[in-house]
């Protein structure tokens, strides 16, 4: 039996259905059952794919009667508020890291350094039962955060500002696209995520003036481009589209496995 356990940042739900609609050898498919994992579901139940929600506490006695040959793997996403406070979202990753790995032969972290909060996580962590593993360019580096994971690591992030001569740019995915109002509440633009009018005076302090719409390919998220067109009107963005890829993701997906199995 082989169990993979995912701690992942809710941003990061569509490029998980991916992985998991591609890979497609999963014995059990299990949702940590709480208030942040509706939405995943969700898109599980319109991809016609079956999965059981779990209470945390009861996984390890739901797995043991699995049969020896058999790959589970386990989801549990986490609220995006947690990146408001980096101590909590440290604190809080770290304590699911601790308990899922007792019954895990790896756990893939869907973060990336989020302000270097999770940057010393594999060696703090070594002493766990199995390998910790985190969303890494092909030279071992951590990503910075989700939108660099699907621009293919911190160099072609760079490459990508550097494009903008200065204009300020703001990044999104169909998740952030959905998200952005308690994003930019967890980022401390403002404390209320309706005050759009304080929000625009920081965007406008900061130079912003472009919003970069991501294609992914994946169409999880119903609405990205209405949705990239509401916060572009909202702010008086210009709107750029941007290819992004799911390479990095699926060749930290794949690694964590550790099975031995390769993509079909």
């Amino acid at each position: 039996m082989f169990v993979l356990s995912i701690i992942a940042c809710r941003m990061f739900e569509d490029e998980i259905v991916f992985m998991i609609e591609k890979y497609g050898s999963i014995a059990k498919l299990i949702i940590i059952d709480d208030e942040n994992s509706a939405s995943i579901a969700g898109k599980l139940d319109k991809c016609g794919y079956n999965y059981e929600f779990i209470p945390l506490e009861k996984v390890q006695e739901y797995i043991a009667d699995t049969p020896a040959d058999s790959t589970i793997v386990i989801i549990h996403m986490l609220e995006l508020a947690l990146h408001a406070v980096p101590e909590n979202l440290r604190r809080t990753v770290y304590e699911k890291i601790e308990q899922m790995s007792i019954y895990s032969q790896a756990v893939l972290l869907f973060y990336g350094l989020c302000g270097n909060v999770l940057g010393k996580v594999e060696k703090e962590m070594s002493k766990c039962s199995c390998p910790i593993y985190i969303l890494k360019e092909e030279n071992g580096e951590i990503v910075d955060d989700c939108i660099g994971a699907v621009l293919g690591g911190r160099a072609a992030y760079l490459d990508k500002l550097k494009s903008f001569k200065g204009v300020g740019t703001f990044f999104m995915t169909p998740m952030w696209a959905a998200n952005w109002k308690e994003m930019i509440r967890s980022a401390g633009i403002t404390n209320d995520p309706d005050n759009t009018k304080m929000a625009k005076y920081v965007f406008d302090y900061a130079g912003y003036k472009k919003v970069a719409k991501l294609k992914t390919g994946l169409n999880y998220e119903l609405g990205f481009d209405s949705m990239v067109e509401e916060f572009a009107k909202t702010f008086d963005f210009e709107i750029i589209e941007m290819d992004a890829s799911l390479e990095l993701i699926e060749k930290c997906f794949y690694n964590a496995l550790g099975s031995g199995k390769e993509s079909t």
